[in-house]
């Protein structure tokens, strides 16, 4: 990709999970990408995790949508920007004008930057006059929007970052913030290797890395978070360990809480139904009762849920009964997804709600904000959220709908309904920086968005810090930012006030709306208000350091929420919210008897159209799995190594099965990042159910009814390529990017001893004179096979009637070579190395590139002990520490008797 004009260091942040870790970039006269962590960030004080220092591998062309394209007849053309707009104006205004505003609708994205979110949000209730404005922040956040509401009277997250290192307790539920949130979880570990008598607890059904500094982990039945949460608040109440003046001086439903938490039972009752220990519950109750400064945060295993909202209130209720929150070291926390969830939330992204965190179901609220917008047309009424906005599409209610910076139809539950509703739209739009994904498939017309790095705005993590995402690369080929491409549609359909001048413009607009009416003539204030931020020159934003709002006035940006005791019900009283525990929407049964989990893996991201492209993040998990105990796998009839079909009533999926050793008996997870591009049949949304949280409208992402079963294959393969590959002979597949190299993974269902017959097809090798080298047992089902082009490896091809192949690891570096002597031939047909440290293994440390091997080398060579010893002896965890887990595994295998 080009550079800028200026090839300098900027100050960014990074495009992945919720935590908005700062980013320096610096683009060189050669056009090379150098990333580094910004030691002046708040957020992540000069750390990354792996995906973030791997940011300069992923901002390449191939594959990047570099200009309008319309879909006619089935088939692309490229078009000119006058066309595409065109295309969507005309479209969207014929629509509205024949069948209302509600026949069309915006899909978007916690992606996009909060003044693209702002424009959005203000084209389609403000002028389209509908709601029909959802994110795929419904997917992880919603829940946690309307439990805070509930109890807050707001969208709040109440505490900081740096709560975390004062709490004396931080209780993790449903978070797997080693993998999920690295550099949060960083400052986690520091802060307790500080403090060795901080007490972690960690509650989720899985026993995942993040376990590994856990005093104790609760591995509770799916489902069941709001009986624990509801127990611990009449114990709390039973031994006294509440705060009766917070509770009396600043709180009002203690009483309708506490008689929704008794249907649960004694603490007996609840560890039966929670299928825990009753002496670890009981450890973890009285640890919380004793210990005011306490942080309980919680992510995707709380809100992905049919009940994820009272999940989320069931937590908020034991910080208000004892009172903490609002003070340093303790408070409910919500750990956001994305990158710009919350400040998608602060706009009005959602389907529910207003910009500014105005009410959509207040009327002088809506008609304060159509005033400000000088809008002709005022939604007045929720738009469709998004599991039952693609319904609507494909019950044929919405007839138009516009996807931003998003893959609804490998993210989505229930994934291929998406497919269906989008085949049956009359037009759906797609605004992206990649052209082939499964969604843009589906589009009639395709627009080029900036991606990261040549997109300019800003963005606000969990901890209502705002920061700038800065531009340092040039706009590739005709691609634009995400705001400006959304007001030359509006002004084509005749809106006005669409005409800013830059991103600039926009957040000035924002940070004006904020305090627009606010706590005004007796009007409600609103806490999100940030006018001390309105009236910057262009110079102004463009230097604006990270600030957590609210920021009232110019340089009082605000830390902490609540320490007043004053909540932002009318009122000022914080609520109890009664939580009835219910068990998940679908039940297992004798056809789908166990429990599918999903979520993510540690160097990946959503759907992999960004992370995908770095060969640095592929080496940790390179193909999808099925995770499951052995003794299910032995039930099911299934093996490790081997492929299987997860199926439930929605759809199916083929993975490889694996034995984490974290996971319970009835359980099996997922990973949810591979899509129709890279393997052939594992975009697992296609699998989940479509049952909703009836309050927040976000899906059960964590608990799916489903069997397992064996997909018989005749031979295992893979393939490393140079070259993108077909693969129509293989069954099964999938791919991840290799460093030079594409690397396959297949199954297939000819007989094995055929492969020769189609090894030269596969790869594509048509001349016969071509440098090909091959070796072949029949009878054993084996074959091996490579191409070479003036000495240098073009592809390999291994097949086998078993799965124990050769080290992918070991004959990826053979690409790095530019010729391969006889002895490196012999060694490739042979899939050994001649010497066994040239093998490294699996990769655990992926910044460093260590594997498995390696480590296990070093261990026992050097009597290593500790994982800082082998970080000081290979590296290994001495970069963003997510591989710290593993090694300290490593390390206790290592220890056991031989």
């Amino acid at each position: 990709m080009k550079p800028s004009a200026i090839p300098t260091t900027v100050k960014t942040t990074c495009p992945y999970c919720g935590v908005g870790c700062g980013v320096k970039a610096q683009v060189g006269a050669d056009g090379a990408l150098a990333i580094a962590g910004d030691a002046d960030h708040p957020a992540s004080q000069g750390r990354l995790c792996v995906k973030g220092s791997a940011l300069g591998e992923t901002v390449g062309l191939q594959g990047r949508l570099l200009a309008p394209m319309l879909r006619e007849e089935g088939v692309l053309r490229e078009a000119s920007w006058d066309e595409a707009v065109g295309r969507v104006a005309d479209g969207f205004a014929r629509i509205v004008a024949e069948h209302g505003p509600d026949a069309v609708a915006l899909y978007v994205s916690g992606q996009l930057l909060t003044e693209d979110y702002y424009v959005a949000n203000k084209f389609m209730k403000g002028f389209i006059g509908s709601a029909n404005i959802d994110t795929n922040s419904r997917l992880c956040m919603s829940s946690a929007v309307a439990g805070h509401k509930r109890a807050f009277g707001e969208d709040l997250v109440p505490g900081c970052y740096e709560d975390f290192e004062l709490a004396d307790l931080v209780v993790l539920v449903g978070s797997n913030a080693a993998w999920c949130h690295p550099t949060l979880y960083q400052r986690l570990v520091r802060a307790k290797e500080a403090r060795p008598q901080m007490k972690v607890v960690v509650i989720d059904p899985r026993r995942t890395a993040t376990c590994d500094i856990a005093d104790l982990h609760l591995p509770i039945k799916p489902g069941t978070d709001v009986w624990l949460f509801n127990g611990l608040l009449a114990y709390l109440v039973q031994q006294k360990a509440v705060d009766s003046r917070f509770i009396a001086e600043h709180t009002a439903g203690l009483d309708d809480a506490l008689a929704a938490a008794a249907q649960g039972g004694n603490l007996l009752d609840v560890a039966r139904t929670c299928r825990v220990d009753p002496q670890q519950l009981l450890a973890f109750y009285e640890l919380f009762a004793r210990t005011e400064q306490v942080v309980s945060a919680f992510t995707m295993g709380v809100n992905q849920s049919s009940s994820g909202a009272d999940k989320v209130n069931s937590i908020i209720n034991c910080h208000l009964a004892t009172g903490r929150i609002g003070r340093p070291g303790m408070g409910p926390f919500s750990l956001t997804g994305q990158p710009n969830a919350m400040g998608g939330r602060e706009v009005g992204g959602l389907a529910n709600m207003l910009a500014a965190h105005m009410e959509l179901d207040d009327a002088g609220q809506r008609a304060l904000l159509q005033a400000f917008w000088a809008a002709p047309r005022m939604a007045d009424k929720p738009g469709l959220k998004a599991v039952d906005l693609f319904q609507a599409i494909e019950a044929g209610k919405v007839k138009a709908v516009w996807i931003m910076a998003t893959n609804p139809l490998v993210s989505l539950p229930d994934a291929d309904q998406a497919r269906r509703a989008l085949e049956k739209c009359e037009l759906v739009v797609a605004s992206d920086i990649v052209l082939g994904t499964d969604t843009n498939a589906s589009a009639h017309v395709l627009l080029p968005a900036l991606g990261w790095g040549e997109k300019d705005g800003t963005v606000t993590n969990s901890e209502r810090c705002i920061s700038r995402q800065r531009a340092f690369l040039a706009a590739p080929g005709q691609a634009r930012p995400d705001w400006r491409i959304i007001c030359d549609v509006a002004r084509r359909m005749g809106f006005r006030d669409f005409d800013f001048d830059g991103p600039h413009a926009i957040f000035d607009e924002h940070a004006r709306l904020s305090g627009y009416g606010n706590g005004v003539d007796g009007g409600r204030r609103r806490a999100f208000d940030i006018r001390g931020l309105a009236g910057m020159p262009r110079a102004g934003y463009d230097a604006l350091d990270p600030v957590q709002w609210p920021v009232r006035s110019r340089g009082e940006p605000t830390v902490r929420l609540f320490a007043d005791g004053r909540f932002a019900h009318p009122d000022g009283r914080a609520r109890f919210v009664p939580t009835l525990a219910r068990a998940p929407a679908h039940a297992l049964d004798a056809e789908f008897p166990l429990v599918l989990n999903t979520g993510r893996v540690r160097d990946q991201w959503h759907t992999m159209t960004r992370t995908g492209r770095a060969p640095t993040l592929a080496q940790h998990v390179p193909e999808p799995f099925i995770d499951m105990h052995p003794q299910d796998a032995l039930l099911w009839g299934v093996k490790a190594g081997e492929l299987a079909r997860v199926t439930s009533r929605w759809g199916a999926v083929v993975a490889r099965v694996q034995h984490g050793g974290g996971i319970a008996r009835g359980s099996v997870f997922m990973p949810i990042h591979w899509s129709g591009q890279t393997a052939s049949d594992a975009r697992v949304g296609a699998v989940v159910n479509p049952a909703v949280d009836p309050v927040s409208g976000e899906p059960e992402f964590k608990h799916t009814p489903v069997r397992v079963e064996p997909f018989g294959v005749n031979w295992y393969g893979f393939i490393l390529s140079r070259v993108a590959l077909p693969l129509l002979e293989a069954a099964h597949w999938t791919r991840v990017q290799g460093n030079g190299f594409i690397r396959y993974e297949l199954a297939g269902r000819t007989p094995a001893a055929q492969a020769a017959d189609w090894g030269r097809a596969l790869l594509r090798v048509e001349d016969e004179e071509a440098d090909w080298i091959e070796v072949e047992d029949r009878n054993g089902g084996m074959y091996r096979a490579a191409h070479l082009v003036d000495g240098r490896i073009e592809a390999c091809l291994f097949v086998s009637r078993r799965q124990d192949l050769p080290a992918r690891a070991w004959l990826a570096g053979m690409f790095a070579k530019e010729a391969l002597g006889q002895g490196d031939r012999l060694q490739l047909l042979s899939g050994r190395a001649k010497e066994p440290g040239l093998d490294a293994g699996p990769t655990v440390c992926s910044c460093f590139g260590v594997g498995r091997k390696t480590i296990e080398i070093a261990i026992r060579r050097h009597g290593l002990k500790e994982a800082p010893q082998v970080t000081a002896c290979i590296k290994a965890g001495g970069n963003c520490g997510s591989c710290v887990p593993e090694i300290r595994a490593l390390l206790a295998e290592a220890a056991l008797p031989a």
